[in-house]
């Protein structure tokens, strides 16, 4: 992917990028570019962008990422950008990103009704009009994606979405998510060519896909009902990790580019609404176990409070919801508070560490040998790390699972 061009200073001015789309293709590839005269009104310099029909008006700070000439671009919803066609089938994504911002996703479809749903929980539009559909995601700034939306004709209204915004998929064998060996995880869902070359030349037999949340930095192209009853049918099995809100920056946290906990309660209530009705869409039925991602923060005092009283909600919503809940942190913040506080919290039914030490073992001299007993447990032991297998390379999380 080319990298970013530098902001400009802003003008009254607007340049339009017109992409044309070839009769027999689905891709979309710029064949031209014309810049408009100045105009006044403009408050800022912006892009116009013509796509099958649909013009979208955004920052000219904006990344723009033609995914024709580029396949093998990451799809992030962590950095400002408009990604234009079909995600390649293996994109080049980072082993670990996390945090949300503005940015959108147009791509060819088939004639549609023009249509718009909001998932607020995971801020989150999907658009569908003639030849297109939009995913287009939101941190802090939801009004601009409206107005971004709207100057595209699509009908954004002041209503909110609802987290159910997919219909549920017919679920998947209860073990779908017990596996006891080597996983690893990716930030997107690998290609059916990728997961059947590592399926037969790599010894990992469970896979680590981001089901959902606000955070979740990568879209998920392979990521369907279909994806997944595939894999499980050739073997594999998964540990689904919901990655909802974070340990504030401001207070200690990691993710500076992260929504922040800031009502933990009710917060931690709605992720687990959300990461139940995401599960259930691809198959993972009632006895899954789902895992937030929380990343690591420093402990102690205000942060420490919230950050428990998310997760505690969080799988308290998730057992009267029918499903197991899992949590996954590092051995120094998330771990060492829920086991410092563990008869002030209802612990999660399994726990996901990370402890970047090389060793494949769920076994931890942190972790009493009482907590998370009987095959309730997994290790991440190596991390940001790329492994080729079967002439495939992906950029992966090594993982140890023992859950039944």
């Amino acid at each position: 992917m080319p990298p970013a061009r530098p902001p400009r200073p802003r003008r009254a001015a607007a340049r339009t990028l017109t992409v044309l789309l070839a009769a027999a293709a689905l891709a979309a590839g710029p064949l031209g570019a014309a810049r408009s005269a100045p105009r006044a009104a403009d408050p800022e310099d912006v892009t116009r962008i013509a796509y099958r029909g649909h013009a979208f008006t955004v920052p000219a700070s904006w990344r723009i990422v033609d995914l024709d000439r580029h396949p093998d671009a990451c799809v992030r919803f962590d950095r400002h950008a408009v990604y234009l066609g079909t995600p390649g089938g293996d994109q080049n994504c980072p082993a670990r990103a996390s945090g949300r911002t503005e940015a959108l996703l147009v791509q060819p479809a088939r004639s549609a009704a023009r249509a718009v749903t909001e998932n607020v929980t995971a801020r989150t539009y999907r658009a569908t009009a003639d030849r297109i559909a939009v995913t287009a995601a939101y941190g802090r700034d939801r009004t601009r994606i409206q107005r971004i939306l709207r100057g595209a004709g699509l009908p954004v209204t002041a209503t909110s979405g609802t987290p159910a915004d997919r219909p549920a998929a017919a679920p998947l064998p209860t073990d779908a998510t017990s596996f006891r060996g080597e996983g690893f995880d990716a930030c997107t869902a690998p290609s059916q060519s990728a997961m059947d070359a590592w399926r037969d030349h790599s010894d990992y037999g469970a896979v680590g896909v981001y089901i959902g949340g606000l955070n979740r930095a990568c879209a998920q192209q392979h990521l369907t009902a279909g994806w997944v009853r595939a894999q499980y049918e050739r073997g594999w099995r998964f540990f689904p990790l919901y990655v909802g809100r974070q340990p504030s920056a401001a207070d200690g946290g990691s993710c500076g580019g992260c929504a922040a906990i800031t009502s933990p309660v009710s917060q931690g209530t709605a992720a687990a609404d959300d990461a139940a009705a995401q599960a259930a869409a691809l198959g993972f039925g009632k006895g899954a176990v789902l895992y937030n991602d929380l990343e690591h923060y420093e402990r102690g005092g205000k942060l420490t409070d919230q950050v428990l009283g998310y997760l505690d909600a969080y799988t308290e919503r998730l057992h009267a919801l029918g499903y197991r809940a899992g949590a996954y942190g590092n051995t120094s913040s998330l771990v060492a508070d829920l086991i410092a506080h563990r008869d002030e919290v209802t612990l999660p039914d399994v726990i996901h560490f990370a402890r970047w030490n090389g060793t494949s073992t769920t076994s931890d001299a942190s972790i009493p040998a009482t907590l998370w007993s009987g095959h309730r447990r997994v290790h991440q032991y190596l991390g940001d790390t790329t492994e080729t297998h079967g002439g495939v390379t992906i950029s992966i999380d090594r993982d140890r699972l023992d859950v039944d």
